[in-house]
């Protein structure tokens, strides 16, 4: 026989058996508690009870005997543990625990299921409830929540019960899941997710939604996570009361979120009504998605009336068509579905590098730029050309129209490309195509994209109405944000290279990219070739009378300029570095970017939200 001693200083609280009872390895002994902690002490072979040596209230010390237990084999039917489990006792795993059976029911709030109205109102509209959105965004089970439990600091004017049914996590759904996690892996894919939840509380933003999104900001920055933000609903929300303060204009939420700007990938996505603080922290997204149904301003109707500055309806203020026109908006699409898709597409150029892929036929390239050289196209064939089959993501397309931007993949690698459109202006970039092209310079050097830049301009807009929109701030941009960039450029003249528009589209001059080459269509002048004939002989076309014949020493002199400004006279005087087969440019691209280096990023400030 061998004495069952205590393995702590402590007090007996519970003596679980008497002596001649039977026992098992693992059935209670005794009770004892130390430190308001009680341990349960269990046998660890099967014995008979054959004295006990404490009661309840004994205060004993490590090493003590307790009681003294007979080792014996002891037959199934002899064990002093019941057969049965009886009503109420826990069962395997823990499910029948009455701890675990209060969490499921609160959680059970969160659910849409829960708020059959709300989200029925939602469909009605045709849109998605907050949580849909995520599961759509998130792939399936990866997305954790953050914050659940929240209600509306409101405890002093409403019940718990109420803020519980009604308020769900405070109106704003946070946490972190993966996009494109099939493709890229779970490190490349973990991506912060944040959405206001519009059937709370009209998405109004609450102390406690914004203590969550500040959690989840510090979490995104710290650990350099990508950032999906759903903005929708309203600003700051008056009703909360818990707090004791007078217009939470201390919160850190806005400059939290400013801060990730160049740091991480940052996506807003805007449908229905997004104002006020919504729409401030969409603007400080690098790229914003937008539905057409969509309204998005700084102020909402409230706001506006009460600056005394008239009454209108939601819709009247910063409809999408408005907003995707001056530059807010840079991805329009139908409705939400269609945002996350946009979404997964965007987060993927900055997830890394794909295997699979197909190219286009590149024989198409040849075609892309007409024989008659004063002929419009589209040059958006030509980026289409150069990039991997279903890469290519327009970007901003509303404004700035002088100027294509995209995204894109070639061999996998995601790129960024910007192309004059000489369908605009014939391809002459203007205040709003500059800024256009600087900002997307800018988003692309944050995040290590190389830059395809598709030259064909005739320059920078000129003229009296041009200049009264600051053209020369604007363009100027183009050379400031090119002379800091830290990745390759590769430029590629397409037909027209003309003047400092051709220089700023070629990072600031010819020589400034990895290489700068140009199809046999290329040709090159300080100025437009037909007004340098104008200006530079202009006594010779007036010594020759007015009509066909001054017409005809025109078209000579234009032709010799032609002839001298030419791609190959370019290539022959180094000041190019090739003229190319237009079939042959995506592996040009292909070379250059597998020789190409992208420079550690330094210290440096956020992304132009313009």
């Amino acid at each position: 026989m061998k004495p069952f001693c205590s393995p702590l200083q402590s007090q007996v609280v519970e003596v679980c058996v008497s002596v001649g009872d039977a026992v098992r390895a693992g059935d209670p002994l005794v009770i004892v508690e130390a430190m308001k902690m009680e341990h349960e002490l269990r046998a660890v072979a099967d014995g008979h009870v054959t004295e006990l040596c404490c009661a309840v209230g004994d205060v004993v010390q490590e090493g003590d005997a307790l009681l003294v237990l007979a080792p014996v084999v002891i037959a199934p039917e002899a064990a002093s543990v019941p057969a049965e489990v009886p009503a109420g006792a826990p069962v395997a795993g823990g499910a029948g625990r009455a701890d675990l059976a209060r969490l499921r029911e609160r959680e059970r709030f969160l659910l849409d299921a829960a708020r059959p109205e709300a989200v029925a109102k939602r469909h009605a509209l045709g849109l998605r409830t907050a949580r849909e959105n995520i599961a759509d965004l998130c792939d399936e089970g990866s997305f954790i929540e953050y914050g659940a439990l929240a209600v509306a600091a409101q405890r002093n004017r409403r019940s718990a019960e109420d803020l519980i049914a009604n308020t769900p996590a405070d109106g704003m759904v946070t946490g972190i899941g993966s996009v494109n996690g099939a493709e890229f892996g779970a490190g490349r894919s973990r991506t912060v997710v944040m959405a206001y939840d519009a059937t709370v509380l009209a998405g109004t933003q609450g102390m406690r939604n914004h203590a969550k999104t500040d959690r989840l900001l510090g979490v995104a920055l710290a650990q350099k996570l990508p950032v999906v933000l759903f903005a929708e609903g309203g600003g700051g929300r008056p009703g909360d009361t818990d707090m004791p303060i007078v217009a939470g204009l201390h919160v850190g939420t806005f400059a939290a979120f400013a801060r990730l700007s160049g740091q991480v990938p940052v996506v807003g996505i805007a449908a229905g009504r997004c104002f006020a603080g919504n729409a401030a922290l969409l603007g400080c997204s690098d790229v914003v998605i937008a539905t057409r149904s969509s309204n998005i301003g700084m102020g909402g109707p409230a706001m506006i009336e009460g600056g005394g500055l008239g009454l209108y309806r939601p819709e009247e203020i910063g409809p999408s068509e408005v907003q995707h026109a001056n530059g807010v908006i840079d991805i329009l699409v139908e409705n939400e579905a269609e945002a996350v898709v946009a979404a997964k597409h965007y987060l993927s150029f900055f997830q890394g590098c794909t295997i699979g892929w197909a190219a286009p036929d590149p024989q198409t390239l040849r075609d892309v730029v007409p024989e008659n050289r004063v002929r419009a196209y589209d040059s958006r064939a030509a980026m289409a050309g150069l990039v991997d089959v279903g890469s290519l993501l327009p970007l901003r397309t509303g404004f700035g129209a002088g100027i294509h931007t995209a995204l894109g993949r070639i061999e996998g690698r995601p790129v960024g490309l910007m192309a004059n459109n000489p369908l605009h202006q014939g391809g002459a970039i203007d205040a709003d195509a500059a800024d256009k092209a600087a900002r997307f310079m800018q988003l692309c050097d944050a995040h290590g994209l190389p830059i395809v830049s598709l030259v064909d301009t005739p320059g920078f807009m000129v003229g009296p109405a041009t200049e009264a929109t600051a053209q020369v701030r604007h363009v100027s941009r183009l050379f400031v944000r090119a002379a800091h960039l830290r990745v390759p450029v590769f430029a590629v003249v397409l037909r027209k290279g003309y003047g400092l528009g051709a220089m700023g589209m070629s990072a600031g001059g010819f020589h400034a990219p990895a290489f700068t080459v140009a199809w046999p269509s290329a040709e090159f002048g300080a100025m437009g070739l037909e007004g340098a004939v104008r200006l530079g002989y202009r006594k010779e076309l007036e010594a020759v009378p007015e009509g066909p014949q001054r017409e005809a020493l025109f078209q000579s002199l234009l032709g010799q300029m032609v002839a001298r400004g030419a791609a190959t006279e370019m290539a022959g005087t180094l000041e190019i570095d090739a003229v190319i087969d237009p079939a042959e440019t995506r592996a040009w691209l292909v070379r250059g970017l597998a020789g190409s280096r992208v420079a550690a990023p330094p210290e440096r400030g956020g992304i132009d939200t313009w």
